[in-house]
């Protein structure tokens, strides 16, 4: 998918911006977008030009949540006249088959799929975020907020849950006690609380935004091997769920042995013994080392 509607890719100079793009909506989540966002990642992934990916929004909102526009029946699937999930999980006697792929959240759907990214993701938050627009943020790596960004875990406000596997994601970024106090207000807060309970790493001028993303994505793209960060932010968000330190002396030690003999590792230190920028032969694409990937979980893109 290319010819996208409610979000804009652009790759320039080894950067991929995603902009989510219905700014008379305050750029609002809809099925499509979640569809778009997905077949965005999935650009960037196969793009070994692209180096970094930066996702921001059109207009004064980064994205205000869900499209409330189906009002009451927004989030009841099944009655809603479009029925964006097809066939319903409600079997005739009335249960329902927690298993089926209608089930699913759609924001988990996004999250998930850029928790996967081999590139390194840039949240550059440019006004409100609010929902879903605070989740997905939750699986990209670096975030930055505009002075007038705004964030909100507003679920229980509209009684339901945090969705967009935040549960998993936000207890992990700032800390139990602090996931739960946002959770259980559904408070809206600015952008200064949002740093200093870790959810973003700075906050700057609304019109240095882009210029702080781009400076940042600029860095990585100049300056490192695509395939060791590619490693590493893999290594970084799935040892998160590791059981012992082990597990990450397992895949250190692979991983550093396949990188050590690589034409990477060896343009790194030539190039440094040499006081010159390096230059790094080996892609994403063709270059992931044989045990990649090492863990054993089903696709869920």
């Amino acid at each position: 998918m290319t010819d996208f509607t409610q979000i804009r890719y652009a790759v320039a100079d080894g950067i991929a911006t995603i902009t989510l793009d219905r700014p008379a909506k305050l750029n609002a989540f809809t099925g499509t977008m979640m569809a778009e966002l997905i077949a965005a990642f999935d650009l960037s992934d196969a793009d070994d030009a692209v180096r970094a990916v930066v996702v921001t929004g059109e207009g004064r909102a980064f994205c205000a949540g869900a499209d409330l526009s189906e009002g009451a029946k927004t989030f009841d699937y099944d009655n809603r006249p479009d029925n964006p999930r097809g066939a319903s999980p409600v079997r005739e006697d009335g249960s329902i088959d927690y298993s089926h792929d209608a089930v699913r959240d759609g924001g988990g759907r996004v999250t998930l799929r850029i928790f996967e990214s081999l590139k390194p993701v840039i949240g550059a938050i440019n006004g409100p975020a609010v929902g879903i627009g605070a989740t997905m943020q939750l699986a990209m790596d670096i975030r930055i907020a505009s002075e007038d960004a705004k964030f909100g875990f507003v679920f229980a406000r509209r009684g339901i849950v945090p969705e967009a596997a935040s549960s998993w994601f936000l207890p992990r970024i700032v800390g139990i006690a602090q996931a739960l106090e946002w959770c259980f207000s559904g408070r809206v807060f600015g952008a200064d609380e949002a740093f200093a309970g870790g959810l973003v790493g700075h906050v700057v001028p609304a019109d240095a935004l882009l210029d702080t993303a781009y400076a940042m994505a600029r860095e990585i793209a100049d300056n490192t091997a695509p395939v060791s960060v590619a490693l590493t932010r893999q290594m970084m968000w799935r040892m998160l769920g590791a059981a012992s330190p082990m597990d990450a002396h397992r895949i250190d030690s692979r991983a550093i042995y396949s990188r050590g003999r690589s034409g990477d590792a060896r343009e790194g230190v030539v190039s440094f013994l040499e006081k010159r920028p390096a230059v790094f032969p080996e892609t994403v694409s063709e270059g992931m080392p044989d045990f990649y990937p090492w863990w054993d979980a089903a696709k869920y893109s």
